[in-house]
């Protein structure tokens, strides 16, 4: 990702640069996993249903590429705003991970996911501690 590259040329980049970079790049790298995590669930043979793994891998999907993209654009941000779509995306990624640790023995790209899934959770929770 150019995410490095890009954030800090903006004008007026934030206070906190180096935590929203690591947090852009791990938000889309969770939203890469967990839609190839919902995709390889979707191949699973089996009796096992994995229809609560791949519904929460979208859901997390969803959520990190929002955030990624709201932390991307840093002209006139709203604190609160940011701490909401922050506070979804830990609460996302730890459902999504929780999930994901349930077939993480038998399925190896959901023990990736769920690795991802935390990664990303503790991305959204360093900024918001030095959001505080």
């Amino acid at each position: 990702m150019r995410t490095q590259d890009m954030l800090p040329k903006h004008p007026s980049p934030s206070e906190h640069l180096d935590k929203i970079v690591a947090l852009v790049n791990s938000a889309f790298a969770c939203e890469q996993c967990c839609t190839s995590c919902a995709d390889a669930c979707l191949g699973e043979s089996g009796d096992m249903d994995l229809s609560a793994c791949i519904r929460t891998n979208l859901d997390c999907a969803d959520i990190c590429a929002t955030t990624g993209r709201v932390l991307s654009r840093q002209t006139e941000s709203n604190p609160a705003i940011l701490r909401a779509q922050l506070e979804a995306c830990v609460a996302a990624c730890d459902a999504c991970a929780d999930e994901c640790s349930k077939h993480a023995d038998m399925h190896d790209h959901c023990r990736v996911c769920m690795e991802c899934c935390r990664e990303c959770s503790k991305a959204c929770q360093a900024l918001l501690d030095a959001m505080a």
